[in-house]
């Protein structure tokens, strides 16, 4: 048997045919090459398999009735065999050729057990989760971070720490943060690279970020049970962040073409958020299905365009010349 690879990129779809050719295609052009792919699918049924395996990619399926977050990516981790173990959204795409080698660069400090790398939108994003991924992924990088915030759309972890403590599989979403909280338990640290950038495509309905959000507070709950988000919180979340997001338009001279688009992302936002607070009990099958595999929605075919790819201009990729020469994805 060849050497194992020293990262394992671990990627976990359902139906993501428009994008899972460019997050592959911009991993073809890393200038860090000792890497292995796995695709951890949940039953597509659109061309999403056919083209990661055109790229090599290692599949491991996993049943819609078995899904979990927590549990198709112990799935996916089980089947890896790096040393690091770099999870990313089938909807994402690195800016730059040194993606892997920036987000890894933390792990050469043993206490380092989680590095997790900057997201930014594309022309397809809404103006509040424009605001949202700001704030969220700051540009200063640290290699001892206080809070357990991270987010495995892109976030690589060290594979020595996941076997000691694995996913939690029960959870409706956060098992990211559930994790870097318990690893923080016992002596763990946790980096941030800013230049460790992808684009996070995301183009849900309304109703599908209503979705996210309020099964992410029930996830809450049970990381955070003293967190309450009661009604005056509701209203005070919604209040204050539409008019920071209207402020903020009006600086950049949107505020007329976004003043709809940032009232109805918060208002789904925050009443997704006082909905799932409010969840008693445990989830029903029915509600996992809704969360898991909510009604298929069109998706955006735009193009994401790569702002504050850093520095060095010769290490951001090209995708347009790449897609061009290649026709599209594979």
């Amino acid at each position: 048997m060849s050497q194992p690879p020293k990262v394992s990129v671990i990627i976990r779809s359902l139906n993501e045919e428009l994008h899972i050719g460019k997050l592959l295609i911009g991993l073809e052009q890393q200038d860090f090459r000792d890497f292995e792919v796995i695709l951890v699918d949940s039953g597509s049924s659109d061309r999403t398999v056919e083209i990661a395996e055109k790229f090599g990619v290692r599949i491991v399926e996993i049943a819609k009735s078995e899904f979990s977050f927590g549990r198709s990516l112990n799935l996916g981790c089980a089947a890896a065999r790096g040393e690091i173990l770099l999870a990313a959204s089938a909807h994402v795409y690195p800016t730059r050729r040194d993606w892997i080698s920036r987000i890894i660069e933390p792990f050469s400090d043993p206490h380092v057990v989680l590095s997790y790398g900057r997201q930014v939108g594309n022309d397809a994003t809404k103006f509040s989760e424009h605001q949202i991924f700001k704030a969220w992924f700051g540009e200063e990088s640290t290699n001892r971070q206080r809070s357990h915030f991270c987010n495995n759309a892109n976030c690589a972890v060290r594979r020595s720490a996941w076997l000691q403590h694995r996913y939690d599989e029960t959870l409706t979403g956060l098992e990211d943060l559930a994790w870097a909280k318990e690893m923080q338990k016992t002596g763990g640290r946790l980096a941030y690279v800013a230049d460790a950038e992808i684009v996070h495509v995301h183009d849900e309905t309304y109703a599908g970020i209503r979705n996210r959000y309020r099964r992410e507070a029930i996830a809450m709950k049970h990381i955070e049970p003293t967190i309450r988000f009661g009604a005056g919180e509701l209203v005070t979340a919604s209040v204050r962040n539409i008019a920071s997001d209207a402020i903020e338009a009006f600086r950049q001279g949107r505020l007329s073409r976004e003043a709809a688009s940032i009232l109805l992302f918060r208002l789904n936002q925050f009443w997704g958020t006082y909905v799932g607070h409010r969840q008693g009990g445990e989830v029903s099958e029915a509600l996992k299905e809704r969360f898991y595999y909510p009604a298929a929605q069109s998706n955006s075919s735009k193009e994401a365009s790569d702002d504050g790819a850093g520095e060095d201009r010769a290490l951001e990729i090209d995708y347009a010349a790449l897609l061009g020469a290649q026709g599209g994805s594979k």
